[in-house]
C-alpha cells in the first residue's frame, strides 16, 4: 500500500512572457500542460511504473494568471483501481513576493500504469488511513468551485 500523501507533489512555475497571450495572462494550454506533467508525477510516484494520461475532466479556469506570478500546481493520487489512477489537480496564482495565493484552475486527471512493453500493468492500492489522507481525499471528491459569472 502507498500512502496518499507520498504522492502529493507541489510545483511552481514562474509564468514567463513566453507563457502568455496578448492580455499578459498564462495561456490555457499551458497551464493544462503543467498540470498533466504534474499529475504524471504524482502518477508515477504512486505507481512505480512509467504512465499515461487516459482521460481529463472538466478543466476550470476560475481566475487568471498574470505574467510575473508563480502558477503553482498541486497534484495527488485520491483513488486507484486495477491500473488507473485519478489524481486531484489545482493550480494557484502565486504573488512571488507575498506569497498570496488565489486558485485559478481545478481538474482531476487518470492515468494509467504501463509495464515495459506499453501495457497497462497492475498499480499498487492506496492507503487512506491517516488524518491528512482523509482530507485530502474529502477535497478531491467534493465538487469543484463554480467560476463567479
Amino acid at each position: 500500500m502507498i500512502p496518499l500523501e507520498e504522492t502529493y507533489i507541489e510545483n511552481r512555475t514562474l509564468v514567463q512572457p513566453n507563457d502568455t497571450n496578448h492580455r499578459n495572462i498564462a495561456h490555457g494550454g499551458n497551464v493544462v500542460k503543467w498540470m498533466d506533467e504534474v499529475g504524471a508525477m504524482s502518477a508515477m510516484r504512486f505507481a512505480g511504473r512509467t504512465c499515461v494520461t487516459a482521460r481529463m475532466e472538466s478543466v476550470d479556469f476560475h481566475q487568471p494568471i498574470p505574467r510575473g506570478n508563480a502558477a503553482v500546481v498541486e497534484s495527488y493520487v485520491y483513488d486507484a483501481g486495477t491500473t488507473s489512477m485519478d489524481v486531484h489537480l489545482r493550480v494557484f496564482s502565486e504573488d512571488p513576493m507575498s506569497g498570496d495565493r488565489e486558485l485559478t484552475t481545478e481538474s482531476r486527471f487518470v492515468y494509467v500504469a504501463l509495464d515495459e512493453d506499453g501495457n497497462p500493468a497492475a498499480v499498487p492500492d492506496l492507503d487512506v488511513s491517516s488524518e491528512r489522507a482523509r482530507e485530502l481525499r474529502s477535497a478531491a471528491n467534493r465538487p469543484q468551485v463554480e467560476a463567479d459569472g
